[in-house]
């Protein structure tokens, strides 16, 4: 099969499978997506690699489609494009060298500054000229701009973007801005960030990234918990002990000293990534599957959030961290936190939910993990063998399942603790799982703002982490040393126990092999 019909294969397949979240009419007019920052590690390892698996799926037709990348080094087209050609071929792609070709040579290059007009003249100048060339009706064409760029130029970009690139939109046409986290380092400044970009732009306008939004398994829980009918009467404070959402890393820093001490574990992941999958588990049914309705539900949990108590809160920073000649000798910055936060409603009163993310750990994964009560009435004497517990193996290893007490094989009547098991590599043979940044992309140019970040879900989350923040920055509370290749401080697991989580001895999850 030659590359061509290869690629055309999967875009066919693909088109007929695909699912949007809303029922937009279709687009006709030409897409020019920029990449703002495209110099950078994040469009290079990230925004170009999903730009490419959308394109040999499909999703972006060459004859409708151009890519431009803007940033202050200056390069030429072809620089630019062998700078991306090593990040495109990976483990889970197959392609042709020829399709590779292809895509990049959608790819043209502006170079200019990110406060200066002559540059973004220059970039509309260019977008412009494609569209002329596409044969695009004048406020037809639609403009993509990503912006994979620092907070502390968000502003400035948005004012060039508004002032010199905007398009037509009274003929279908559109222009979107994504921006990457972090939004702001509190609610001051997320607040203030969210008015600079909000004077230039509609929320419908703003696209708000949180890729762990777009990951597979955070995906499906909208689709486990309100189309299962066995998990509703279950999914409540009478049932579920306590809830822990977990991020471990086997590394450090690994050269994001700097960068990283600035924010911290709880900036960093708690208070976005690991906020956002918290709502999703405790969200009320919402009306429907739009976009709005989805993310007034989110909002409600956020706003039932109770201030959190210093005594449910284990900070600790992995020795070693210092050494690293970017990061200050007496930093403060956590590199590993658990966080209770509580909800205030009526599903939840009274469960914990234990927000666990660290650095330098002994393992690496992204777990849910939801803990049952005890079974009332034990007559098996099996409560010491552990609890129910419905885990959600975010990464790596995607899975789900259900630990429960079963008979142990044989004669006598004991009970062992096994599962029921759907570890997606075992039951999808064959099926590629999109990355995360392919999924949210793609939402953008559907306009689909369902797996995005709403302003005042932002504004909520800060609200509930802004304090303990403040009193970690002015040094109020102090991170646990604790050793590389651990668990991270003994005070967690004290912690956690102590809110009811029950930790299983003898029993280990083992990903089934194919």
């Amino acid at each position: 099969m030659g590359s061509g019909e290869w690629c055309l294969q999967k875009r066919d397949s693909l088109r007929s499978d695909s699912f949007s979240g809303n029922e937009n009419v279709p687009e006709t007019g030409c897409l020019s997506i920029i990449v703002l920052g495209a110099s950078g590690d994040l469009a290079k390892k990230k925004t170009f690699p999903a730009l490419f698996h959308l394109y040999c799926q499909g999703f972006l037709p060459p004859d409708e489609v151009h890519i431009f990348g803007y940033a202050r080094t200056k390069i030429s087209d072809d620089d630019l494009r062998n700078r991306i050609r090593g990040y495109l071929v990976n483990d889970r792609s197959a392609s042709p060298s020829e399709e590779v070709s292809k895509f990049l040579q959608l790819i043209k290059y502006v170079s200019g500054s990110y406060d200066g007009a002559e540059g973004f003249q220059l970039l509309d100048k260019e977008i412009t000229k494609l569209e002329i060339s596409k044969s695009s009706q004048e406020g037809s064409s639609r403009r993509l701009f990503y912006l994979a760029l620092p907070p502390s130029v968000y502003p400035s970009v948005c004012r060039m973007i508004r002032k010199y690139c905007m398009n037509k939109s009274d003929l279908g046409g559109w222009t979107r801005i994504v921006v990457e986290k972090p939004f702001g380092k509190d609610l001051d400044s997320a607040e203030q960030l969210s008015s600079q970009i909000g004077e230039l732009f509609d929320e419908p306008q703003i696209y708000r990234i949180d890729h762990y939004l777009g990951k597979e398994l955070v995906q499906n829980l909208l689709v486990l918990r309100f189309a299962n009918r066995f998990f509703l009467p279950l999914w409540n404070r009478d049932n579920i002990d306590n809830v822990q959402i977990v991020f471990r890393e086997d590394f450090g820093t690994e050269g994001r000293g700097g960068y990283f001490d600035e924010y911290g574990i709880i900036r960093d992941i708690i208070q976005n990534h690991l906020l956002q999958v918290l709502c999703l588990v405790a969200m009320e049914k919402p009306v429907s599957l739009k976009p709005e309705h989805i993310r007034d539900e989110k909002v409600k949990v956020l706003q039932s959030v109770l201030p959190i108590k210093d005594e449910e809160v284990v900070l600790g920073q992995y020795e070693g961290y210092r050494d690293d000649p970017t990061v200050p000798n007496h930093s403060n910055t956590p590199t590993f936190a658990t966080v209770i936060l509580r909800i205030h409603n009526e599903r939840w009163e009274g469960v914990p939910f234990i927000l666990k993310a660290g650095k330098a750990l002994n393992s690496r994964k992204a777990e849910i993990r939801v803990q049952f009560k005890d079974v009332p009435g034990d007559i098996f004497k099996c409560q010491k063998q552990g609890r129910n517990e419905f885990v959600i193996r975010l990464q790596p290893s995607e899975a789900m399942y259900m630990k429960l007490t079963v008979k142990q094989p044989g004669l006598e009547m004991s009970t062992v603790q096994s599962e029921l098991d759907l570890s997606y590599r075992q039951r999808y043979q064959g099926v590629t799982i999109p990355e995360a940044y392919e999924r949210l992309i793609l939402d953008t140019i559907r306009g689909d703002q369902q797996h995005f970040v709403r302003r005042d879900e932002l504004k909520a989350a800060w609200e509930i982490f802004t304090p303990l923040l403040h009193r970690i920055d002015n040094g109020e509370m102090k991170p646990i040393p604790y050793r590389t290749g651990s668990r991270g401080p003994a005070e967690a697991d004290e912690l956690s126990a102590k809110a009811g989580y029950v930790q299983t001895h003898g029993y280990i999850w083992i990903p089934p092999t194919l």
